[in-house]
């Protein structure tokens, strides 16, 4: 049943809004009372919280699988992750939306918890670049930190257009990405 709560939930935070969407509406959606809603979740902010929390964690996990890979090229890690990051707005796009879009109704205390997951992520990016750099598959003068951001600044928006039944699959995109992204950084 939680599942199921949070699934619906997430439908409706995509369509109305975190703030427009009332305990009410999640219940009517799946026909369960308000009791059941609190027996599962404390609050709407933590239903929202348990979302942040599944979907950056199942991308932290994928990207740990992609940078333990041995013997991997730091230009196809990159790719995986800009490609992993792709897939799963194609799979979860409306958790991705959720996450990106809705972070600003979380407190403070509940951010405490997100933000170092997502510095996380971002600093696993860096990572890899600064190891690109020092085994200069990748120019030397290149600031690690920024173009960390710059990649996900790429990959993540595109929750906002990315249609994977469109033109373009997510690996299409990803070559298109990455293509762009390592033209400018490549040695």
């Amino acid at each position: 049943m939680k599942e199921k709560m949070t699934e619906h939930s997430i439908r409706l935070f995509e369509k109305k809004g975190f703030s427009e969407t009332s305990i009410t509406d999640i219940v009517e959606s799946i026909g369960v009372t308000k009791g059941t809603f609190y027996y599962y979740f404390k609050s709407k902010e933590q239903l929202l919280m348990d979302i942040h929390l599944a979907y950056i964690d199942e991308l932290l996990n994928e990207q740990e699988k992609i940078i333990s890979t041995p013997g991997k090229a730091c230009k196809d890690i990159l790719f995986d992750i800009v490609h992993m990051l792709l897939k799963s707005i194609k799979t979860k796009k409306s958790s991705a939306t959720v996450f990106f879009r809705e972070m600003k109704n979380l407190s403070d205390e509940k951010l405490a918890q997100i933000l170092p997951k997502r510095d996380e992520f971002r600093s696993k990016i860096e990572q890899v670049l600064n190891s690109g750099i020092e085994s200069e598959e990748l120019r030397a003068n290149l600031d690690a930190s920024i173009i960390s951001f710059a990649i996900l600044g790429v990959a993540n928006w595109s929750y906002h257009w990315f249609d994977p039944n469109g033109e373009k699959n997510e690996q299409e995109v990803a070559d298109i990405f990455m293509g762009m992204i390592l033209h400018g950084i490549e040695a």
